[in-house]
């Protein structure tokens, strides 16, 4: 029997936070905003560099540690590993999808980063 176990990150996700500082009338300052890019963009060449396509990057799958610093990427339920560094199964969350995808073309991991500049206009 194989247990999965995942880091427990107690800030929520960066949707929560969005919908708070929208709400509190406020917003995330430039530098938390760049140490987040970067902080996804690392996870992101890490996914990519073992051929694994994330495919489906939203506020709702970047998680926040208790302090607010650093951010996880999680929910990896529609993940694929790639063959031939392409993928063509039409998956993901329909605002943040590239156009190949909604195209119904091959696609690879750019698509990872067209959601994250889709993220990045929250």
């Amino acid at each position: 029997m194989v247990t999965k176990v995942m880091e427990f990150v107690g800030g929520g996700d960066l949707s929560d936070k969005v919908r708070e500082l929208k709400r509190k009338r406020s917003h995330f300052k430039e530098d938390i905003i760049w140490s987040y890019f970067i902080q996804i963009l690392q996870g992101l060449k890490c996914l990519h560099d073992t051929k694994i396509m994330h495919r489906d990057i939203k506020t709702a799958n970047i998680f926040l540690t208790e302090d607010f610093r650093t951010v996880k990427l999680g929910d990896m339920n529609v993940a694929k590993v790639a063959k031939n560094d392409f993928a063509s199964t039409q998956i993901g969350t329909p605002y943040y999808l590239a156009p190949e995808i909604w195209n119904n073309r091959l696609y690879d991991y750019r698509c990872d980063v067209f959601s994250l500049g889709c993220v990045s206009k929250c």
